[in-house]
């Protein structure tokens, strides 16, 4: 049904069932979580359903305030046609009286509309299209540029007569996680994320293995890790830093679950790593980061702004170029122009703004 805007929570505030729309992966769904918290917080009554990629899945069903998890699959080699129409009836049979769409993407809104939810909201950041109005009738207008994008969704639901707390994302580990953490990593460790889901986000390999050995060349009892997913192209990026370094006080772990990698991060001092989605679910998980970044358009809505954080941004010529100069290299020239030293300074600056009583020095 049309509604404005402003006057959406007062049409909808006896909801029981909602659900959001969101097919993003672990930073698009980590800055989601504030967004929910709202909405459990202003509904309490209702269900809260999401429908989620899988990796986005697995984030979610780390927040209390979601009730359930849809997942969707992406892959066009794992997804079949079947699957997809077994969702979509399955979700119509819940009988939503309302759906939130935060990322105005063209799939996210003809799922919205798929939900065949009475009242269906979508933020403008997407393509404009003739049938967007047909899908979803609701529609708040984009907000100013360099917002982050977890405000950017809270100050949707502003728009729609939410009165907003202060962002949460307090996500809950399993015990079985925590005691695993504990088994790998000392508290109080420097987390390292060497990877992101393009090699021209990364910072070049070499770097890396001159960070850690200039570290540990100051300090040989610092304790590192190092984590990446499952994928070939990490592993060996893995491999090759542990090459490079030849320290036992680096330890490299592979393939952990979302769960699993968050509890790693709560026992860590730092965060030091790309433009990707672990550099988020270390902010969600409260520790303070050091980003390194490319500049492109809207990179600031993705960069941590806590007092805390410290983010490198380079400029690039490569970005939004259909044949990037570095492509073939598979590395980027801009982010290896960022000097090892001033990554080493950052570092110890961090570490001197650390609590000593409530984490091992390093």
């Amino acid at each position: 049904m049309p509604s404005r805007p402003a006057n959406l929570y007062n049409d909808t505030r006896h909801a029981r069932k909602i659900i959001v729309v969101d097919l993003g992966f672990l930073g698009d769904s980590l800055h989601l979580v504030p967004a929910l918290w709202e909405i459990k917080q202003h509904y309490p009554r209702a269900e809260l359903h999401v429908v989620a990629a899988p990796v986005g899945g697995e984030v979610l069903r780390l927040a209390r305030c979601v009730d359930r998890v849809w997942p969707v699959e992406l892959d066009p080699l794992r997804r079949t046609l079947r699957q997809q129409w077994d969702t979509v009836r399955a979700l119509r049979r819940e009988d939503f009286d309302l759906a939130f769409n935060f990322s105005g993407a063209d799939r996210t809104i003809f799922w919205t509309a798929l939900t065949g939810a009475r009242w269906r909201v979508a933020h403008a950041a997407g393509r404009k299209h003739f049938w967007n109005s047909w899908l979803v009738p609701t529609w708040v207008p984009r907000p100013p540029a360099g917002m982050p994008v977890f405000e950017q969704r809270r100050q949707v639901l502003a728009a729609c007569g939410l009165r907003l707390a202060a962002p949460r994302w307090d996500l809950s580990l399993p015990d079985e996680s925590r005691r695993q953490a504990e088994s790998l990593v000392p508290h109080g460790a420097l987390h390292l994320s060497v990877c992101a889901s393009s090699p021209l986000k990364e910072w070049p390999l070499e770097n890396w293995i001159g960070l850690a050995n200039r570290l540990l060349a100051l300090n040989p009892q610092w304790c590192m890790v190092a984590t990446g997913s499952a994928q070939p192209r990490e592993q060996e990026r893995l491999r090759l830093l542990a090459a490079g370094v030849r320290n036992e006080n680096l330890k490299t772990l592979i393939g952990l679950s979302i769960a699993d990698l968050a509890a790693v991060l709560q026992r860590c001092r730092l965060h030091v790593g790309a433009d990707s989605g672990v550099l988020h679910l270390a902010v969600a998980t409260g520790l303070p980061t050091i980003a390194l970044f490319r500049e492109y358009h809207d990179a600031s809505a993705w960069m941590p702004a806590g007092g805390a954080d410290r983010v490198f941004s380079v400029p690039c010529v490569c970005v939004n170029r259909p044949a990037p100069p570095c492509a073939k290299a598979n590395q980027a020239a801009c982010l290896a122009q960022l000097e090892v030293e001033r990554v080493v300074a950052a570092v110890g600056e961090s570490f001197q703004r650390s609590s000593p009583k409530s984490m091992r020095p390093l």
